[in-house]
């Protein structure tokens, strides 16, 4: 593999070489410049994004999952991604799933040397199946851990990309998949934390948003998805019912508790003027999907 310190991300950024004599606006400033570098590199791989979207949401129904594959910084974006998923969108335990070198301890905390060990990695994909989507997270492109993870995974049958922050990352042979956001050097030489990490959270957030919403999870750009489990929640279910309906509040209120408090049932009974076991026979039909269901 290609050797560290010839990877774009590990150079000298020469705009950066007196960011310990700048003082702290300084800092700040030469942080928040990259900071943009970072969201403008993300641009160039949508339509490749969008594509691996598509192939994610066919995944998940037909009844496959979704799974993240990365070491330090980008492994625990990926489990924050995964995590947020089930309050946000209702999704289901088990759909899509993050994995991190070193397992559930090196979410809080460095795991020495879990990224290089390509065997573990084998390890932690070895449950995927036929028509899974294994999505490896590496700045560097080239994290043993991840490739071992993306070998195991194709093995399996599983659809396979890469997210890396360099050109011709050396795991890219292993991915269907490759998605490239070139960062370059790092404000603090070699800490892809940085750049390198704004776009990892970006794109999975991008990705993951993108398949709940092509799964129908939203109705237009409302979260529909939230099940009131507390009183916080009940509200906001209750305002967004009101938002995607002009029920009164009353009556938005009166229906979400017939439907059990699930938004969705509440909102199709709403949308198709038909009684809540209607709407939710119509919702299973429609794996879900609100705009399905009114549509049908």
């Amino acid at each position: 593999m290609t050797s560290t310190d010839r990877l774009p991300t590990e150079r000298r950024d020469p705009a950066t070489t007196d960011l310990d004599r700048v003082g702290s606006a300084g800092v700040l400033a030469l942080l928040h410049t990259a900071d943009r570098a970072a969201v403008a590199a993300v641009q160039p791989l949508l339509p490749d994004l969008a594509r691996l979207v598509d192939v994610a949401v066919a995944a998940l129904r037909a009844g496959g999952s979704v799974h993240y594959f990365g070491a330090g910084t980008s492994g625990r974006l990926a489990v924050l991604d995964a995590a947020e998923l089930g309050p946000t969108f209702s999704l289901e335990p088990g759909r899509v799933v993050a994995h991190v070198a070193g397992g559930a301890r090196a979410v809080t905390e460095a795991v020495e040397g879990a990224e290089d060990d390509a065997g573990a990695g084998e390890r932690a994909a070895s449950d995927l199946r036929p028509g899974d989507v294994a999505l490896g997270v590496a700045a560097s492109g080239r994290t043993p851990w991840v490739g071992g993870a993306l070998r195991a995974a194709r093995r399996r049958g599983a659809v396979t990309a890469l997210l890396a922050n360099v050109p011709d990352p050396a795991l890219g042979p292993l991915a269907d998949h490759v998605l490239v956001a070139d960062t370059g050097p790092e404000v603090l030489t070699g800490s892809t934390r940085l750049k390198a990490g704004t776009t990892a959270k970006l794109v999975l957030n991008g990705f993951s948003t993108a398949v709940m919403v092509g799964l129908g999870r939203t109705w237009s750009n409302l979260m529909v998805a939230v099940t009131a489990t507390n009183a916080k929640l009940h509200d906001r279910a209750g305002r967004i019912l009101v938002e995607a309906t002009g029920l009164p509040p009353q009556e938005a209120a009166d229906l979400l508790a017939a439907a059990d408090g699930d938004l969705r049932t509440a909102l199709v009974a709403a949308l198709r003027g038909c009684p809540v076991d209607q709407a939710r026979t119509a919702l299973a039909a429609a794996d879900g999907s609100v705009r399905e269901a009114v549509q049908s």
